[in-house]
Parts: C-alpha cells; structure tokens; sequence
C-alpha cells in the first residue's frame, strides 16, 4: 500500500510541476488557463487516491467523493468565466486560435447592448 501512496503522490507532483512550467512558458491567458486546469484536477484526483489507498480505510472514500465531484465542477467553469473575461478583454494571442467561435456572440451581445443604449 505504501508503494501504491507514493506513486500516486509523486504522479500528483508531477502533474503540479507540469501545471507550473505551462504557467510559466505559456504566452497567453487561454493557453495558460488550459495548462492549469488539466493537470490540476487529474493531481487532485491522484491526491485523493493516495489518501484513500494509503489510510486503508474504505469508509473515507464517501467524504472523498463529493470533494472530487466538486472540483471537477468548479475548476473547468471558473476556468471557462476567466477564458471569456480574457477573451473580452484582448489578453489572448490571435494568431494561435484555429477557430474563432467565440466571436459572433461578442458581436451580438455588442449589438444589444447598442440597441438598450
């Protein structure tokens, strides 16, 4: 069992160190929200197995399910409220988009906004 703790551990600490160097290396806000949000919840995920695995109790995991359930809500849409504000605001690169989807729908709230005015 302590090998199985370890190596979920140090899975999680990898995926943190990813995390940082993506924030670190990464130009611009979208790309940097990606490379924080995806390792994070997957070392999160390895954190919670490894106390699972490595207390040995079974009856721990019900309290453990909700916290997980929780963070893989709220990480992607504070992620995804902070993408659109970054969006909104120009702190993202354009030449690195494939596709704008986005873009419409700024225009549209643009013109309603107008048209209330």
């Amino acid at each position: 069992m302590t090998i199985v703790t370890d190596l979920l551990l140090l899975a999680a600490a990898l995926l943190t160190l990813a995390a940082g160097v993506g924030l670190v290396r990464f130009g611009d806000a979208l790309a940097r929200l990606h490379a924080a949000t995806k390792p994070q919840v997957l070392g999160l995920l390895c954190v919670l197995a490894a106390v699972a695995v490595g207390n040995g109790r079974w009856d721990l995991v019900p309290a453990l399910i909700p916290v997980m359930g929780l963070q893989l809500v709220t990480i992607p849409v504070s992620a995804h409220m902070v993408a659109r504000a970054a969006y909104r605001t120009g702190n993202y690169r354009d030449d690195l988009l494939t596709a704008d989807e986005l873009a419409p729908a700024v225009e549209r709230a643009g013109e309603r906004e107008a048209d209330a005015s």
